[in-house]
């Protein structure tokens, strides 16, 4: 990723995903977070999840599908009716968990790079 767009994101991670057209919802472990994810607007009607994050001390407690869970219903509040996202393919794991959550294989959006293709794929899920 551009140097230049990471940082814009890093300064306007608020804004970006304010409800109702994002959000983000925090995970805790004895008042600790230790967990995140996010989402915003991709086009009327579907969000789109572009980060999760969980540190170690919050691996192996489920805390990766609480979040989606609670993400799911904050989306459907905001009045979504599908969620999109794109992973890495190295990511098994994750993928599972998507799996597990109703996420199905999606095609890779038009004019996505070729040479890119191999390295991520994208799911969906209806809300």
């Amino acid at each position: 990723m551009e140097r230049v767009r990471f940082e814009d994101i890093l300064e306007n991670v608020s804004p970006l995903h304010a409800r109702p057209r994002g959000g983000i919802v925090v995970a805790y472990l004895d008042d600790q977070p230790v967990g995140c994810v996010m989402y915003n607007e991709m086009t009327a009607g579907v969000a789109e999840f572009n980060r999760m994050f969980l540190s170690d001390a919050g691996r192996g407690h489920g805390f990766g599908r609480l979040l989606l869970d609670k993400m799911f219903k904050q989306m459907i509040e905001d009045g979504y009716q599908t969620v999109v996202f794109s992973s890495a393919t190295f990511l098994t794991h994750a993928k599972a968990m998507y799996q597990a959550a109703e996420f199905t294989d999606a095609s890779h959006p038009e004019g996505f790079p070729d040479e890119w293709k191999p390295y991520v794929h994208f799911m969906e899920r209806a809300l």
